[in-house]
């Protein structure tokens, strides 16, 4: 069977109201011999298993055959990483949908202008989970009301993803705490029962599971197979003022979103490369699908989810924050 994370937004200073956004990329010299200028892009990734597409691209030349001399920069997540685009120091960078409808809700020009990742679209296996030990009583999302859940940031995709999935199955969504726990921490969170039940996304997914967790809910495909969960966004300017750029961007993203999509094994080898992601784990670990587009239905329903849980103040406007 083909086997197929996301940190929320911090506080955004004011600072970032104000400043300018990223300004032209820089031309050299020839881009792949055929006498244009390349243009030097920086892109803030978050060295995560999603993110596979864009380090491949690279690798394969699909960036410099558009003319981008691209220079990838670790981002932490979209909650640091869209500071840095509005300042200046990224030209793109990924993020999760929530954290974008959170920042534009906070005022800032900010869109995506391609898609990244999804759940796998099978249902009963994904690479976003929520984990329990394995002699745990709770065996269904309903049963995690009046529990205690780990998500690596409060007031995100995570926790309103699982809000949703509660609600649906008939529990009290209301009655769960959650408490922050980074990915790599979530695991001896179950086992020490500081918390009941924790989520995780891959390779931490694949890694608690060897370990004897059980999985009771895959909170991204049972929210809906169809719904994006990561995407690479600019500044308004950005977009306005450079539409040749955001297009070349495009065009090598998505030609490296459907390589990936078509390379399962390159998608595995490639994380070996910028992750400390061992060979074993990246075998076995499940791979998102890889959609250049965003469904819309998909992103409606997790606006509406974020407005009805308290995530956003009001309900986001997609015309404004999709492609």
């Amino acid at each position: 069977m083909n086997k197929h994370i996301l940190p929320g937004l911090a506080t955004l200073s004011i600072i970032a109201l104000t400043v300018t956004a990223c300004g032209t990329a820089d031309p050299t010299a020839d881009a792949a011999g055929t006498g244009e200028a390349t243009q030097k892009v920086s892109v803030g990734v978050t060295p995560i298993a999603i993110n596979a597409p864009i380090f491949l691209g690279k690798e394969k030349g699909f960036f410099d055959e558009v003319g981008i001399d691209l220079n990838i920069q670790t981002s932490v997540g979209g909650a640091a990483a869209i500071p840095a685009v509005v300042s200046g120091s990224y030209h793109f960078a990924d993020s999760n949908p929530i954290s974008l409808m959170i920042a534009r809700e906070k005022g800032l020009d900010i869109k995506f202008v391609t898609a990244d990742g999804a759940p796998t679209k099978i249902s009963g296996t994904d690479t976003s989970g929520v984990v329990v030990p394995s002699d745990s009583p709770i065996q269904s999302a309903a049963d995690l009301a009046g529990k205690t859940v780990a998500v690596n940031t409060l007031a995100n995709i995570g926790d309103t993803t699982i809000r949703h999935l509660v609600e649906e199955d008939g529990g009290d969504q209301t009655a769960i705490k959650f408490v922050e726990v980074a990915f790599p921490d979530a695991e001896a969170a179950i086992s020490n029962k500081q918390v009941d039940a924790a989520w995780v996304v891959e390779p931490f997914l694949t890694k608690a599971v060897k370990n004897g967790a059980r999985v009771v809910s895959y909170n991204f495909v049972d929210f809906d197979p169809n719904l994006a969960i990561d995407g690479y966004f600019a500044t308004g300017d950005m977009i306005r003022n450079e539409p040749e750029l955001v297009e070349k961007f495009q065009s090598a993203i998505n030609k490296s979103m459907e390589y990936a999509e078509a390379n399962p094994e390159e998608v595995r080898d490639i994380v070996g490369t910028y992750t400390a992601i061992d060979a074993e784990l990246r075998e076995e670990m499940i791979l998102n699908s890889f959609p250049t587009t965003f469904d819309r239905d998909s992103m409606q329903k997790l606006g509406e989810a974020a407005l009805k849980y308290g995530t956003l103040t009001q309900a986001p406007d997609l015309d404004e924050l999709l492609p």
